[in-house]
């Protein structure tokens, strides 16, 4: 690993006038702390001094690279110049963490520059250790010394101001840049933000379906890219395809070894996760046993994938969505007790669309900018047309079953066939019959309402299995347990086989829609 150094030219100390010790030729001359890079940063009246002390530091220590940076401070003592100059710098550096580790020099520059150094290094913008050194105390130490040192902010309210103000940024990016009127969701995503940039811990996201959680999932991902948390990609996993044979090196991985073809081998879900985010969702819908090795490789911190002899490691962060309730989950057996505890350290509750009716304006701006960024054209609402949507949306019987997806989707239609770009009232008003169809109809389809306790997406069913898999959940919950609902429900067809498994046909048949046992009668 390379060791580089970032720090100001200092004015006075590195000209050597007043004394032999200059901190930042010195720096680069510690025989135990060697540095192969030192960005020196200056004001242009400054740069004769600069590269006269990059010349000295290239006689005292040929193998320093020392790059000048110009960097132009109209005052050098204001905070809010300061930090911006520096933000910047940090922005555009390009860090490597994985073939350079980094060093800020404290010594020279102002102490507001050390200030911010503090803020930025603290918040990850700049991924670096601070240090100090010291003019020489002895012959032990000819060319100083160098410390690591800490900071003390609680004198600096205005820059703790603004670092509070940069983590409501970060609470407005996980929002989508949605403002929010309500207090309730405001909280949420203002705790979810302190979470997700100080903790590496699982986080989990409750919500109904349709509220945004593989949404919010992304915008997780993308803060933590930013804060230097992370430096691997988001791995979406959907827990209902995780079924059947295969589930295992799906999530896990697979060796060539196991079936001997070439072509087999999987990196498995987790692997291609590592360095980054594994987002698992509808975790409820993950088999007992996946659920046990998922316990493992996050307790452990290594997993085995299938057909290998050595384990492998796992770094990365757990992001996990359920739209049911975790005591729910746990009183039915549905999920394993100690996974729960494990994961169950962060638990954020979106609420629902129809709880949060006085962001609907600023919900309604977004989806239209969405769908025209999707459709590329520019559509807007008359003033009529917008009065009327918004007092639909606001109104307590409109039950915005599927939460963001129904308004999304509405948006979508009227965008679409506005003519002119104008979405007019007689608009609004045929799009406001299609939602009290769409949600009537929902709701007088007893098939589709009992299949809506048991899946997160019940309308993805086919309508021809959509009978069948209903009168399946009603059989399981009226017997006792699983072989006795599948005596009835194949009670004519079982006569002709010789094996009368009837249990597992019937696990297998629930398997296919990413269910078991215990998640169809847990409603009941």
């Amino acid at each position: 690993m390379r060791n580089v150094v970032i720090g100001f030219l200092g004015t006075t100390l590195d000209q050597g006038r007043r004394y032999s010790w200059r901190p930042s030729v010195q720096i680069c001359a510690h025989p135990d702390f060697p540095v192969d890079r030192l960005e020196l940063l200056y004001q242009h009246q400054n740069l004769r001094l600069a590269e006269k002390v990059a010349r000295d530091i290239v006689a005292l220590s040929p193998r320093t690279e020392v790059r000048l940076v110009d960097m132009e401070l109209d005052n050098p003592w204001d905070f809010q110049e300061v930090y911006g100059k520096l933000y910047d710098f940090a922005q555009s550096y390009g860090f490597d963490e994985e073939r350079e580790r980094y060093y800020v020099h404290l010594t020279t520059g102002t102490h507001v520059a050390q200030i911010c150094w503090f803020l930025l290094t603290e918040s990850r913008h700049i991924p670096a250790c601070l240090l100090q050194s010291g003019p020489p105390r002895g012959e032990d130490a000819p060319n100083g010394t160098i410390d690591i040192i800490d900071l003390d902010l609680a004198r600096y309210n205005a820059l703790q101001r603004r670092f509070e103000a940069a983590a409501r940024e970060h609470s407005y990016m996980l929002r989508g840049g949605i403002p929010t009127r309500n207090a309730a969701f405001h909280d949420v995503m203002e705790r979810l933000e302190q979470v997700v940039t100080r903790s590496d811990g699982p986080v989990v996201l409750v919500g109904e379906a349709g509220v945004g959680k593989t949404t919010l999932a992304r915008r997780i991902h993308e803060l933590k890219l930013q804060r230097r948390r992370i430096r691997g990609r988001l791995v979406h996993v959907n827990c209902a395809g995780l079924q059947g044979p295969h589930a295992m090196s799906a999530l896990f991985g697979q060796r060539r070894n196991v079936v001997g073809l070439a072509g087999t081998e999987r990196t498995g879900f987790l692997g291609e996760a590592e360095g980054g985010v594994l987002f698992l969702d509808d975790i409820d819908l993950l088999p007992h046993a996946l659920q046990g090795m998922l316990l493992d490789a996050l307790e452990s911190g290594s997993y085995y994938p299938v057909g290998a002899d050595t384990a492998q490691t796992c770094r990365f962060h757990l992001i996990a969505a359920t739209s049911r309730d975790l005591s729910v989950l746990a009183r039915q057996g549905i999920m394993r007790p100690d996974l729960l505890a494990r994961l169950a350290l962060w638990v954020f509750r979106l609420p629902p669309l129809r709880d949060r009716r006085e962001d609907m304006e600023a919900e309604l701006a977004y989806e239209l900018e969405e769908a025209e960024l999707n459709l590329g054209c520019k559509t807007g609402f008359n003033a009529d047309a917008m009065a009327r949507y918004l007092h639909f949306a606001r109104d307590p019987a409109t039950p915005w079953s599927g939460n963001c997806r129904d308004l999304s989707a509405s948006v979508r239609r009227l965008c679409t066939l506005a003519e002119r770009g104008r979405i007019t009232l007689p608009m609004v008003e045929a799009e406001i019959m299609v939602l009290r169809h769409q949600w009537a109809a929902v709701a007088l389809d007893g098939d589709l309402a009992l299949l809506a306790e048991v899946l997160p997406d019940p309308a993805g069913v086919d309508e021809f299995d959509r009978a069948q898999l209903a009168a399946v959940v009603r059989a399981c919950r009226a017997a006792s347990s699983l072989s006795a609902a599948g005596r009835r429900l194949f009670a004519v067809s079982r006569q002709g086989k010789t094996s009368q498994n009837d249990a597992d046909r019937l696990r297998k048949y629930l398997a296919r829609f990413g269910l078991n046992w215990e998640m169809v009668t847990g409603g009941g």
